[in-house]
């Protein structure tokens, strides 16, 4: 479901970033093959700083279909950005690609909390962090850091999501999924 970045999985994610659909929400855009790689090559270079965290989203055959990145990361917190190629919107992916990256930042790397910076016209991004029982809207409780984000315009919604309340909303699922096991057989 997720790998590394490699910069052999450029041509296939290059050709799903650029539809029309993807690209103006992609944050590390990229006008060419060739700037794609370049930038490819930057982001596995920054993830050897620790400055971020970013992997390549599989389908169920392997094959690259968007990437899922964790950006300015400062004081085990950073900045979710995440794609998916247009013929794989709606299909699952994102939740599952998310599922995996949050238990990799909380669980493996130490991340205590992931920001959802969305612009406003992005009404599908929108949708899909509201349906997320553990992301909280955080306009409010970090006004500062959303005002930081908008640099005096109003582009931005901000979203949190904590290492506790994913934590509780995961075990609280696996506790209901075993009882439902439990009843079943």
């Amino acid at each position: 479901m997720l790998k590394k970045r490699d910069i052999h999985d450029c041509h296939a994610l290059y050709d799903h970033m650029i539809h029309p659909d993807v690209f103006p929400f992609v944050r590390q855009k990229a006008n060419s093959f060739e700037e794609y790689l370049f930038l490819t090559k930057q982001t596995i270079e920054a993830e050897e700083r620790g400055e971020l965290i970013s992997r390549t989203i599989l389908d169920e055959w392997g094959s690259p279909i968007g990437t899922i990145s964790l950006f300015d990361i400062q004081d085990n917190a950073g900045f979710l950005g995440t794609w998916l190629g247009k013929p794989y919107h709606g299909k699952g992916y994102n939740k599952l690609a998310k599922d995996a990256f949050f238990d990799e930042l909380f669980y493996e790397l130490n991340i205590d909390t992931i920001f959802l910076r969305i612009r406003k016209q992005n009404i599908r991004s929108t949708k899909a962090a509201e349906k997320l029982p553990y992301v909280v809207n955080a306009n409010e409780s970090r006004a500062s850091l959303l005002e930081q984000i908008n640099n005096g315009e109003d582009s931005f919604n901000l979203f949190e999501i904590t290492k506790d309340l994913y934590t509780f909303y995961t075990y609280h699922n696996s506790s209901e999924t075993d009882e439902n096991q439990l009843k079943e057989a």
